[in-house]
């Protein structure tokens, strides 16, 4: 198995949060502690919770829309075929 095959890959972190929740989250993709944020960063995110709700938390830092994943820690799929298999985990 080549070096390029055994990247980890890093998933999202679900989170089950509840009104009254306050949480800090990174948008800067820097904190060691992915997707919550480190003290005294000031590109927090600090929401408050108004709803019970699951949010997709990204914890790899790639995400464009940070501190929610969108998808960036999954490779590219080459081929509909792929996007397919990977859609229906086959």
């Amino acid at each position: 198995m080549s070096d390029e095959e055994r990247v980890v890959q890093v998933l999202p972190e679900v989170r089950s949060v509840r009104p009254g929740d306050r949480l800090r989250l990174c948008r800067c993709g820097r904190s060691a502690c992915l997707p919550d944020c480190r003290d005294g960063c000031e590109a927090a995110l600090e929401l408050e919770v108004r709803r019970e709700r699951h949010l997709l938390l990204c914890r790899c830092g790639r995400s464009a829309r940070l501190p929610y994943c969108d998808g960036a820690h999954a490779p590219d799929a080459r081929s509909f075929r792929e996007r397919l298999q990977r859609f229906f985990g086959r």
